[in-house]
């Protein structure tokens, strides 16, 4: 029996992974098109099969008539309206999540790893105080490189061994094959996909499991 490998670090996924903040990104694309003098409902169907993925193949999906000089205007207002939201934003944060960061954190490094606008991933630490949590992270906003090439910057810097990527999409298991990084899948997300190294259906299924192989290896 081939003996499982006890990973040193989790990086992981925000949207579909961590929270649910899908409602707030609409009502933000919603406030965007309106301080760029356009009115357009953007609803939560309409976000939600884009999660995780890069801001310029949402705006090609949601509006692809514009040019790229009107999707760059669009996208910096979505990110102000987005920012307006922040303080009275109600996500969902997934159960478990909370205690379960604090319980990982204790066991592995826990770096955060989205496809979000530049402090997306600030903002998630700040609402949900989990920043102490996390030995750092990287988001598209920063460079606007795609996942794959986020996920090896962590890795090198950080000089990871052996880590995993946990995320909720196709999307994710692609840019996780592209680094060379294990994909754990978190069925409950916003994707499907037939491609992980493992699955679980709630953090908490994942917080036991890596808590577990954690002290079994000491």
């Amino acid at each position: 029996m081939t003996e499982v490998v006890k990973p040193d670090s989790l990086i992981l996924d925000m949207d579909g992974t961590l929270w649910d903040n899908v409602n707030t990104y609409a009502k933000a694309w919603t406030a965007g098109f309106e301080k760029c003098g356009y009115k357009k409902t953007v609803t939560r169907d309409d976000i939600i099969g884009l999660m995780g993925k890069e801001a310029r193949v949402m705006l090609n999906t949601i509006i692809p008539e514009w040019t790229e000089d009107m999707h760059n205007k669009l996208f910096d207002a979505v990110i102000d309206a987005y920012q307006d939201l922040v303080p009275v934003m109600e996500p969902l944060v997934y159960d478990g999540v909370l205690e379960g960061l604090e319980r990982l954190s204790k066991e592995y490094k826990l770096f955060l790893l989205s496809n979000c606008e530049k402090d997306g991933l600030v903002n998630f630490m700040n609402h949900t105080n989990t920043g102490h949590l996390i030995t750092d992270y990287m988001e598209h906003g920063m460079n606007l490189k795609p996942k794959h090439h986020n996920m090896q910057l962590l890795v090198d810097k950080h000089d990871l061994k052996s880590p995993v990527y946990v995320g909720d999409t196709d999307s994710d298991s692609v840019e996780s094959s592209k680094a060379g990084v294990p994909f754990v899948y978190m069925t409950y997300g916003f994707g499907k996909t037939d491609n992980y190294s493992i699955k679980f259906d709630t953090f908490n299924e994942l917080v036991e499991y890596y808590y577990n192989l954690a002290n079994n290896h000491k």
